[in-house]
């Protein structure tokens, strides 16, 4: 396994996309406690993290996005309204991190205007 899955945001992503990709989010025991509680919150606040995506993004809808863009967005979008310890900043740079290695440059783009405006209504 290569040192960046081993990140609790990366494992976190993964299983958030199994579970979008196949309905399965898989054996969540095994992974370590903040990929599996970033799992969890994601997943209990779904609709309301997708209704705030909506709301931001002006040209996609949720379904149609990509589905590693909008787990991300799942993602860091949790982490900005339930994680508070964690700076907005950081949030939003892991998130394009995400974006520019499991996805597109164009999705780090994508996914910085989504979450930059979403963050300012914090």
């Amino acid at each position: 396994m290569s040192e960046s899955l081993r990140e609790p945001r990366d494992l976190a992503l993964q299983a958030l996309y199994q579970a979008d990709r196949t309905g399965d989010v898989g054996a969540l025991d095994e992974l370590p406690s903040k990929a599996r509680r970033l799992v969890e919150g994601v997943l209990e606040h779904l609709d309301e993290l997708d209704a705030e995506i909506a709301q931001a993004s002006t040209h996609w809808s949720v379904e149609r996005m990509p589905v590693i863009d909008r787990t991300i967005l799942r993602l860091g979008l949790y982490e900005l309204r339930y994680v508070p310890n964690t700076p907005a900043a950081v949030v939003v740079n892991e998130a394009v991190r995400l974006a520019k290695t499991y996805s597109t440059q164009r999705s780090g783009s994508f996914v910085n205007g989504v979450l930059a405006a979403l963050a300012e209504d914090e």
